[in-house]
């Protein structure tokens, strides 16, 4: 299984490559939608790059704004469907 750390490492990158934005300014809990960091184009990025890079499916119903809120929710949501 992979390492929290790491998944939010990839996390972090992916979303400052995608969004153009340093990824210094973004922390495990930076609020990537109410910051303005991603949009809704952003969020499919980033449903396609977990699906993509960790062999994890989301299911329509878990496509809720807590799992995907931040670095750490996201990072927590990857760990769950890894199990």
């Amino acid at each position: 299984m992979i390492e929290t750390v790491e998944i939010k490492n990839k996390i972090r990158s992916f979303i400052a490559e995608t969004a153009f934005v340093s990824e210094d300014k973004i922390n495990d809990n930076s609020l990537i939608f109410q910051e303005g960091i991603f949009d809704s184009m952003g969020f499919l990025s980033l449903i396609n790059y977990i699906e993509d890079h960790f062999q994890i499916k989301a299911d329509d119903a878990e496509l809720l704004e807590e799992n995907f809120e931040s670095v750490e929710a996201i990072a927590e949501f990857i760990a769950r469907k890894s199990n």
